[in-house]
């Protein structure tokens, strides 16, 4: 046992006392946060496009008009989603949520499109070809930047139906293009009404109207209306899945590469002429579920310390969403036997390996079967018990992510009780065949291969 602990001892000081484990552990919190706040910078960065519309000719009459139309009942309706959204942060979080919600909204949901006037010589141009070269010099960089347009779209009818042709500066970029698109759509179904008599004010007021819907669910905190304190469990238990995963395979990673080195440095060799080859195995993976553990409390700490600061009217929220109904228990538990269940994979596949290459052979597969749950565990958190989750989280290899992910649904308790017994019993005997490849790999030169790693497994020597 001592010859254990010095190993996992050895073992977890290799790698925290270097700078790399700590910036590599940095950066996932890191780029968790980059990855949610460029996009929103990205979208709040977003320049007003000065758009110019024109009609070309008498045939697009009233077209001009209905998109303006549109864009102002677009800004409308954006606005009272902002207050409907700042109504239930206000709710949830009181005057301060509400207030940040409908400021983020505001900032995130407006439509960076202002209707210009036209300049006079393009407004002047005649219909065709010579409006669109006039069109094309206020797009180009040749114009003052303070005269410069976004975009121009000439309105036209073809066979009495709306068209436009949408000229931009920037190639890719669509968002007129998908503007006027929907104006003009609209504009043709008023049309149409009006044709067979149905009065346009009727057309604008049924394409106005939103029903008020409300979500009612009996499992709710209320017992009635669906807040986001109910939909706060599903949300944790993804990113509880995504999270142990990340984990287990971080600390799995790091097992395999560490007995990579220490063989092709003959390290090991060193090792197993003080020690078995089992107490080097389990000291080893209880060294790097130290270092796990570590990842966890820093990762823990970043994102308490954030939610804290950042949103306080949440953090008693989550606290009490992972405190009812033995979450933490069941996210350690599930932890645990995924992590031995890998690691000891992972190590046993290093013992046949001086070089990653050397592993690709088995680790290609593996790695295969490791992305199938992060595609699964999406349709877990709308759907918890729908019969492919369900079949998928008594696989072994599946189960820790799938029921990490699931446990704040409340799956039955035969499921929990029965996935977990499954889990670890199939754990003990991943420790048992990687035990003896590990051990016939440490031994030998064999290059891996999955007739070597069968034939190690079988000897066991």
């Amino acid at each position: 046992m001592k010859r254990t602990l010095l190993i996992a001892r050895r073992e977890f000081a290799a790698y925290a006392k270097t700078v790399g484990f700590w910036l590599s552990l940095l950066a996932f919190p890191v780029f968790g946060v980059l990855g949610g706040a460029v996009p929103i910078l990205m979208k709040t960065s977003e320049p007003m496009r000065e758009v110019v519309v024109i009609e070309e000719g008498p045939q697009a009459a009233g077209l001009a008009a209905a998109v303006q139309t549109a864009l102002r009942e677009d800004s409308e309706r954006r606005q009272r989603r902002s207050r409907e959204a700042a109504a239930e942060a206000q709710k949830t979080a009181g005057q301060s949520g509400a207030a940040a919600a409908g400021g983020a909204l505001d900032q995130l949901g407006a439509l960076k499109m202002r209707i210009v006037a036209p300049p006079a010589d393009l407004a002047a141009a005649a219909p065709g070809q010579a409006r669109e070269d006039v069109a094309r010099h206020y797009l180009g960089d040749e114009v003052p930047e303070e005269a410069r347009l976004d975009s121009v779209v000439l309105l036209d009818r073809t066979d009495g139906k709306p068209t436009a042709r949408v000229w931009t500066r920037r190639a890719t970029d669509d968002t007129v293009e998908d503007f006027v698109r929907e104006a003009l759509k609209q504009a043709n179904r008023r049309e149409v009404f009006a044709a067979v008599g149905i009065d346009s004010s009727v057309v604008d007021a049924a394409n106005r109207f939103e029903p008020e819907v409300t979500a009612l669910s009996p499992r709710s905190s209320s017992g009635g209306e669906v807040s986001f304190r109910d939909q706060l469990p599903g949300i944790i238990g993804l990113a509880s899945g995504f999270i142990l995963w990340s984990l287990i395979i971080t600390g799995a990673s790091i097992l395999l590469n560490s007995v990579m080195e220490e063989k092709s440095n003959k390290i090991l060799e060193v090792l197993l002429s003080s020690a078995s080859a089992t107490e080097i195995l389990t000291g080893k993976v209880l060294g790097v579920a130290l270092l796990t553990i570590t990842v966890l409390l820093v990762w823990g700490g970043i994102g308490a310390a954030g939610l804290i600061g950042g949103l306080p009217q949440y953090a008693g929220m989550v606290g009490e969403v992972l405190l009812e109904g033995g979450l933490i228990g069941y996210f350690l538990a599930y932890a645990v036997g995924g992590y031995l269940m890998y690691a000891v994979l992972f190590a046993a596949i290093g013992a046949f390996c001086e070089t990653p290459r050397d592993a690709q052979t088995l680790m290609g597969p593996i790695m295969m079967i490791l992305i199938v749950p992060l595609l699964v565990m999406q349709l877990a958190i709308r759907t918890p018990d729908a019969p492919v989750v369900q079949i998928m989280s008594w696989v072994p290899f599946f189960t820790p992510f799938l029921m990490s992910a699931r446990a704040p649904s409340e799956p039955p308790m035969i499921e929990i009780v029965g996935t977990m017994a499954g889990m670890f019993a199939f754990a003990l005997l991943m420790v048992w065949i990687a035990g003896r490849a590990f051990r016939a790999g440490a031994l030998s030169d064999v290059k891996l291969s999955w007739k070597a790693f069968a034939s190690a497994i079988g000897r066991g020597r």
